[in-house]
C-alpha cells in the first residue's frame, strides 16, 4: 500500500508525464553501469545499437524522454512508496506493477502477452543514497533512512535546478522544494530517460523565533492616538503559507497599545505597534509586555519576545523653584570666594530638555552683581569681593532659572551682611572618615560610634569662651574629646540605613561670648551595602489554568523587589529544586510558563518554590510558593467499569424490579464527571435509574416467550460539549417451573386403539408423547401409570422415559375388552414438580365390529382407583466420563519437600481425589439429562393414527 507519497491515493499529490527536451546523443555521459546484473549483461549491446543505428536510434530515443513528478510531505519515515515508475510510465500493466517483474509472463506460443524484465537505475551517483532509495527490479521509489527536512534541504539546494547528478535540489519559487533525479529504463527495446521531480510538502515543524530575544521601540510622548509605529526584527518561521507566521499579539497591552499586522505583496507580516492612550513621559516612562507570534498550523506554534517600549522626552516642562524666597546671612569679615548660598530649579523633563541655566534679573543694581557672583550652571552664590565699609547691608538678588523655550522661573535671595569688628571664632576639621571634596563617604553597615572627623575649635582673638554644637538631624553627635581643650570629635550615634536616608547634612557651629557665630557645612553620603534581599509581592502565589493547555502557555509574572541600589537590588528568578521539569522561569523577566500539556486527572494541583535572587556579594535570596490549580476540561468520556453486563434473572420476575446495578466512572469532575444514563432500545420494556444506575423491568418476563433481552445503555456526562459512551447488556431469563407438561399424543381422552389378541409380549402397542415448554430440569418428563382398568390392565406397562406402552404378558380370551389406562405425564421441576392425565384407551379384540358400543364404553365415567406409586425413572447424564481430577502433580510436588511426609500426604491426596470423584458423579447423574423428546416425530400422523385404527 503507498504512503503519502502515492500519486493514485493522495489527491494532494500529482504525476505527471511529458516528452523531455533531453537527447542521449547528446548527453552519453548518462549511461552508466546499472547496478542490476541484467542491465550490465546489455550495456554493450545498448553502445552497439548506438554505434550502428546512429541517428535513428537518437530520433528514437528523444521520443522516449519523459519527465514525472510526485509530491510528499516531508519528515516522512523509510520505506514510505513515493511511486512506481514502471506504472507511471505504462511498462508494466497496473496490477503488475509492484510485482517482482520475475513473475511476469514468458513469450509463449499460446500468444499470451510477454514483458521482458526492466532495469531501473540512477543516471550517476551522487546524493541518492540519502533522500530516497530506487528498486533496480520493479522501479519503485521509497523514502530512505535520512528524513527529509524541507527547510534543510531548500536551504541547501539553492534556487536553482541541476540536473547534471542523480539527484538536485530546486527551490524556484519561495512555495516550491524540488528533488531532482535522473533515471534510466533499460533494456533498450524499452529504453527511457526519465526526469523525476520530487516536490516537497511543508508541514508545521518549525515555530516562529525572533531574531532577538529583546525588542525596543521608542514612542514620544506627545504621539498622537493611533500613531503607528514599525516592530524592528519580526519573527522569522522556515515554513511556507499557512505554516508561516500568521498573527502577532502582545501579552500585556497596558491599556495604551494595541498591535496590528501589514502583510506586503510578497506576503511578509510585519507587526505593527499602535498607540490608544495619551502618554507622559513623567508619569511612565517604560512598558514592557511580552510578543507572541503565532503561526498558522494546526496546532498552532508560538514564538516570542520581550517588547520593550521606552517613551522619549520632549520638553513639555519648564523649570520651577520649590521656594519663592531664601534669606542669607553674611559676616562682614567673610573671605572672597566663600559660598554662601545656592539656589537650585527643578525640570522634570530629560537631557537638553531639562537644561538650566541661572542669571540675575535685570533690576539686580550692578553693585550687588559685582559683591556677588551667581555660577550659571549650579546656581552658587559665591562672596566675590571684600566686604568693605561702605558696603549695603540688605541687598535683594532676583534670580531667573532659564530653561529652553520656558518662560524663566523666579527667586528672590535676601543677603544681609553683619558687620564685624573682631574676627569669628575658627572651626578647623580633621576627617576620619574617607572624605572627597567636602563629602564625607560611609557604609550603611558601619557600626554606632564610628568616628567621623575631630574638630579643633579656637577664637583668633584669644580672649573669649568659644563653645561649639552639631546642627542638623542624623544618626551623629558632636562631643568633646577628653582631656583636651577646644578638641572636639565627630561620630555616629545610630545605625544607618542607606534604604531609609542616603544623604545628610549637618553644621558644626561654633560661637564665642560675644554672639559671632560660625558654621562648618559636612555633608555625609552613605554607601549602600547588600543589606536586603529580594522580597516577593506575594509569599504565596496562587495560580490556575485550565487543562489541555498549548505548550510554553504563559502562567504569570513574578516580581520581587530589592531596597538596595545598583546590582544589589537586580534580581534574577529560579525555580526551586522541588519544581518539576516542565516548569520553565525566565530568570531576566520573572516569567513562568509551562512547557507541556497539563492533565488534571493525572495530577490536579501542583506546588513548588520559587527564589528570587540579587546580584550582591554575597548574593540573598527570598523564597515564594507557587501553587497552581489545573482546572478540568470535559475530555474524557463516561467509562463503564465493563466492557458488557451480563445479568440473570428468574422469569415472572416482578415488575420495577432490581436486575442490576451498571457501574459507571468519569474522570473529569464537577459537572463534567455528572453522568446520566438511558436505555438506547427497548425503553418500553426497561428503565435505569440514573442517580443509582440501577436497571429495572418495567413488566413481568416471561421466558417461554422471550429467553433473553440484549439492551444497550448509553452514559452521556453533564460537560460542554458531552461525551458519552455506550454498552451493551444482556438479560438471560432463568426458567421457572411455570408449565405442565402438554400431552401431545392421544390428542384427547376418548380415542382408542385396536389391539389384536395376537399381539406378541413385549411389542410396543402405543406411546404417550408429551412436551414441557420450560428447560433443563423442569422440562425433563417421566411417565406413569396411576390407574387401571379392564378385564387384565396389568398386562400394559409404559416407559417412564420414553412413554412408550408395550404389551407385558401374553393375551388370554378372558382379556378381550376394552382396557383403560391412566398415565401421568410429570416433570421434575424444583421446588414441585408438574403433571398432567391423559386416558390411553386399548381395545383387545380381533376387529372393531360395533363401533358405537366402544364409544358408549368411553362416554362411562371409568372406576379406576388411583396409584400413589410416583414413577421411577433414571437419569441418564450426558457426559459420561467425569474428568477425575488428576493429583499426580500434587503428590510429586509434595515427594521433594519432604521424604518424611510421603505416606501422609499420599494417603490424604487419594483419600481427596476419590470423594471429589463421587460427589461429581452423583451430581452428573442428578443434574445432566438426555431429554426423550424425540424431535422428529411426525405429530400429523400421529393424530390420523387413533382415527384409522378406529375404522378398521
Amino acid at each position: 500500500m503507498r504512503g503519502q507519497g502515492n500519486a493514485r491515493s493522495s489527491p494532494a499529490l500529482a504525476v505527471s508525464w511529458r516528452p523531455a527536451t533531453w537527447h542521449p546523443c547528446l548527453d552519453m555521459g548518462h549511461l552508466h553501469r546499472p547496478r542490476s546484473s541484467t542491465s550490465y549483461r546489455n550495456l554493450p549491446h545498448v553502445f552497439l545499437f548506438f554505434l550502428f543505428v546512429g541517428p535513428f536510434n537518437c530520433l528514437a530515443s528523444y521520443s522516449r524522454a519523459t519527465e514525472l513528478l510526485y509530491s510528499l510531505n516531508e519528515g516522512l519515515p523509510a520505506g514510505v512508496l513515493i511511486g512506481s515508475l514502471a506504472e507511471d510510465l505504462r511498462l508494466v500493466p497496473r496490477a503488475t506493477g509492484r510485482q517482482n517483474q520475475q513473475s511476469l509472463p514468458e513469450r509463449t506460443g499460446s500468444g499470451a502477452e510477454w514483458y521482458p524484465p526492466l532495469s531501473f537505475s540512477l543516471a550517476s551517483g551522487g546524493l541518492s543514497g540519502q533522500y530516497v532509495t530506487l528498486d533496480n527490479r520493479s522501479g519503485e521509489l521509497h523514502t530512505s533512512a535520512l528524513e527529509i527536512d524541507r527547510e534543510a534541504l531548500c536551504l541547501e539546494g539553492g534556487g536553482g535546478a541541476a540536473w547534471g547528478g542523480s539527484i538536485s535540489i530546486s527551490s524556484p519559487s519561495s512555495d516550491s522544494c524540488l528533488l531532482l533525479l535522473d533515471v534510466l529504463v533499460l533494456p533498450q527495446e524499452y529504453f527511457r530517460f526519465v526526469k523525476v521531480k520530487i516536490a516537497i510538502r511543508d508541514i508545521n515543524d518549525n515555530a516562529p523565533q525572533f531574531p532577538v530575544s529583546q525588542i525596543s521601540v521608542w514612542v514620544p510622548e506627545n504621539a498622537p492616538v493611533n500613531t503607528r509605529l514599525v516592530i524592528e526584527h519580526p519573527a522569522v518561521d522556515p515554513d511556507i503559507g499557512t505554516n508561516g507566521v500568521q498573527t502577532y499579539r502582545l501579552l500585556d497591552y497596558h491599556g495604551m497599545f494595541t498591535l496590528d499586522v501589514e502583510e506586503n505583496e510578497n506576503g511578509e507580516r510585519t507587526p505593527y505597534l499602535i498607540v490608544m492612550g495619551a502618554l507622559d513621559r513623567e508619569t511612565q516612562d517604560q512598558y514592557v509586555s511580552i510578543i507572541i507570534a503565532e503561526d498558522g498550523g494546526s496546532p498552532p506554534l508560538l514564538g516570542s519576545a520581550t517588547l520593550t517600549i521606552g517613551i522619549s522626552d520632549i520638553n513639555d516642562n519648564c523649570p520651577l523653584f520649590i521656594d519663592s524666597q531664601i534669606n542669607i546671612t553674611v559676616y562682614g569679615n567673610a573671605t572672597v570666594g566663600t559660598p554662601i548660598a545656592a539656589v537650585q530649579a527643578v525640570d522634570r523633563d530629560l537631557g537638553t530638555n531639562a537644561l538650566i541655566t541661572y542669571s540675575y534679573s535685570q533690576k539686580v543694581p550692578q553693585a550687588s552683581k559685582d559683591l556677588f557672583h551667581l555660577d550659571e550652571a549650579t546656581g552658587v552664590i559665591k562672596l566675590f569681593s571684600k566686604i568693605g565699609g561702605s558696603v549695603l547691608q540688605t541687598h535683594k538678588l532676583t534670580i531667573l532659572a532659564n530653561g529652553p523655550g520656558c518662560i524663566p522661573a523666579v527667586i528672590t535671595a535676601l543677603v544681609s551682611i553683619i558687620k564685624v569688628i573682631f574676627r569669628p571664632p575658627e572651626i578647623v576639621p580633621r576627617y576620619i572618615a574617607n572624605e572627597i571634596d567636602g563629602v564625607v563617604y560611609l557604609k550603611e553597615l558601619e557600626p554606632v560610634n564610628t568616628p567621623i572627623a575631630f574638630f579643633t575649635i579656637r577664637d583668633p582673638e584669644g580672649k573669649y569662651k568659644v563653645n561649639c554644637y552639631l546642627d542638623g538631624e542624623g544618626p551623629f553627635r558632636l562631643s568633646p574629646y577628653k582631656p583636651y581643650n577646644n578638641e572636639y570629635l565627630l561620630e555616629t550615634s545610630k545605625p544607618m540605613d542607606y534604604e531609609l536616608q542616603q544623604f545628610y547634612e549637618i553644621a558644626v557651629v561654633a560661637w564665642n561670648s560675644e554672639g559671632f557665630h560660625v558654621k562648618r557645612i559636612i555633608k555625609v553620603q552613605l554607601l549602600d551595602d547588600n543589606d536586603n534581599a529580594p522580597v516577593f509581592l506575594q509569599p504565596l502565589i496562587e495560580l490556575t489554568i485550565e487543562e489541555n493547555n498549548a505548550p510554553n502557555a504563559f502562567l504569570t509574572k513574578l516580581y520581587a523587589t530589592d531596597a538596595d541600589s545598583g546590582e544589589r537590588g537586580q534580581v534574577s528568578y529560579f525555580l526551586g529544586p522541588d519544581a518539576p521539569s516542565y516548569f520553565s522561569l525566565d530568570s531576566v523577566t520573572g516569567i513562568l510558563t509551562v512547557s507541556t500539556q497539563l492533565d488534571r486527572e493525572e495530577k490536579e494541583k501542583y506546588r513548588y518554590t520559587v527564589r528570587a535572587v540579587d546580584c550582591g556579594k554575597p548574593p540573598r535570596e527570598s523564597v515564594a510558593t507557587v501553587t497552581l490549580t489545573v482546572l478540568d476540561k470535559n475530555d474524557n468520556s463516561p467509562r463503564f467499569i465493563n466492557k458488557d453486563f451480563s445479568f440473570f434473572v428468574p422469569e415472572n420476575f416482578p415488575g420495577y424490579g432490581e436486575i442490576g446495578v451498571i457501574s459507571v466512572t468519569d474522570a473529569d469532575a464537577g459537572r463534567n464527571g455528572w453522568v446520566a444514563l438511558s436505555v438506547v432500545n427497548q425503553s418500553d420494556i426497561f428503565v435505569i435509574d440514573t442517580g443509582k444506575g440501577m436497571l429495572r423491568a418495567k413488566v413481568s418476563l416471561d421466558r417461554e416467550q422471550q429467553s433473553s433481552y440484549t439492551l444497550w445503555v448509553e452514559a452521556v456526562d453533564g460537560g460542554e460539549p458531552a461525551l458519552s459512551s455506550t454498552t451493551k447488556i444482556t438479560i438471560l431469563l432463568l426458567d421457572i417451573n411455570d408449565n405442565p407438561p402438554l400431552v401431545l399424543f392421544p390428542q384427547s381422552n376418548m380415542s382408542y386403539l385396536l389391539v389384536l389378541p395376537s399381539t406378541l409380549p413385549g411389542s410396543p402397542v402405543t406411546e404417550v408423547y408429551a412436551v414441557d415448554k420450560d428447560t433443563g430440569m423442569n422440562a425433563v418428563i417421566a411417565y406413569s401409570i396411576i390407574g387401571r382398568r379392564g378385564p387384565r390392565p396389568e398386562s400394559f406397562r409404559i416407559d417412564p422415559k420414553t412413554g412408550n406402552i408395550t404389551l407385558e404378558e401374553a393375551l388370554l380370551q378372558t382379556d378381550y375388552g376394552l382396557h383403560r389406562l391412566l398415565v401421568k405425564v410429570s416433570d421434575h421441576g424444583y421446588p414441585e414438580p408438574l403433571h398432567s392425565t391423559v386416558m390411553v384407551n386399548l381395545f383387545v379384540n380381533d376387529t372393531v365390529s360395533n363401533e358405537s358400543y366402544i364409544e358408549s364404553l368411553l362416554r362411562k365415567e371409568p372406576e379406576i382407583n388411583i396409584e400413589e406409586k410416583e414413577p421411577q425413572i433414571s437419569i441418564e447424564p450426558t457426559h459420561r466420563k467425569v474428568e477425575s481430577v488428576s493429583c499426580m502433580p500434587t503428590l510429586v510436588a509434595l515427594s521433594v519437600i519432604s521424604l518424611s511426609s510421603i505416606t501422609l500426604v499420599t494417603g490424604m491426596g487419594i483419600y481427596i481425589c476419590l470423594r471429589k470423584g463421587k460427589k461429581h458423579h452423583r451430581e452428573d447423574e442428578s443434574l445432566e439429562v438426555q431429554i426423550p423428546l424425540k424431535g422428529k416425530i411426525d405429530f400429523h400422523m400421529r393424530e390420523r393414527k387413533p382415527m384409522d385404527i378406529s375404522n378398521i
